[in-house]
């Protein structure tokens, strides 16, 4: 019976793997598996590990003890509890996240969500729920996907946690922060989001993750949480795909850093 299982599981997935065989997600040469890097894009992508700071998520060259707190989360403490990205903003991970963006790929968006999943184990937990940052309709029009929603879809998915799309909106249009330093990306979003009445019954007294792709300077996601706790959320956690890291903001700006607006 074993061998009559597998003969059937090859007469269905063969036909569509040689139809459609699988692509790096980096760089489209093909691999063995679907979801997976190649060789060469595999050593390009750096994942974010312990230590790091227990807010900001930033990771340390050597173990600082339990509870170190990194300079940037003393100097400037943010109103969400904590973040947590997955990979480093550079090379492989830059290209993912331009291609889910701007090159029509939400195909990319499920794959993401399981590194994003693995960066996030403690910050899952029963009864929480996932937010995405929300575009302004008239961008939404204009790409006609929000790439933060098919991440926080994704991986509300995978974690098995509710999912509250339209929970939060951006009630104006910001400009791009591309080129803005970080006093003017706060700026841009000062006030740009709200959480409806339909939203802040759901979230009043929840615990909420707060999804975006990219984290540059945390502008956007410290102007979304400040909108969510004014309705009533009792705790809010940010999770992103990417993060800029400390030091890196210029050469990540220098480097087609298109449109992002965290």
């Amino acid at each position: 019976m074993g061998l009559f299982r597998q003969a059937g599981e090859m007469a269905r997935v063969w036909p569509a793997r040689l139809l459609f065989p699988p692509v790096c997600l980096g760089c489209r040469n093909l691999v063995a598996a679907p979801g997976t890097l190649c060789a060469e894009c595999w050593p390009g992508m750096r994942f974010l590990e312990r230590p790091w700071c227990q807010v900001m998520g930033t990771p340390f060259g050597y173990d600082m003890g339990e509870g170190f707190l990194s300079a940037e989360a003393i100097a400037d403490p943010p109103p969400f509890a904590r973040a947590r990205a997955a990979v480093a903003y550079d090379g492989v991970a830059r290209r993912l996240v331009q291609g889910l963006k701007f090159s029509d790929r939400p195909d990319l968006a499920p794959w993401m969500a399981r590194w994003m999943l693995r960066a996030a184990s403690e910050l899952v937990e029963a009864g929480a729920v996932v937010v995405p940052v929300p575009l302004h309709r008239r961008r939404f029009f204009m790409r006609r996907f929000n790439q933060s929603a098919e991440l926080a879809r994704a991986f509300a998915r995978l974690a098995g946690l509710d999912y509250l799309p339209s929970a939060l909106v951006r009630r104006r249009i910001t400009r791009q922060q591309v080129g803005l330093g970080a006093r003017e990306r706060e700026a841009n979003v000062r006030g740009a989001f709200a959480v409806p009445p339909q939203g802040a019954l759901a979230l009043k007294g929840r615990r909420v993750i707060l999804v975006d792709d990219v984290y540059t300077t945390g502008a956007t996601v410290s102007a979304a949480t400040r909108a969510l706790k004014r309705a009533g959320v009792r705790h809010v956690d940010v999770l992103t795909f990417a993060r800029v890291l400390p030091g890196d903001f210029a050469s990540a700006e220098a480097g087609s850093y298109i449109g992002v607006e965290g």
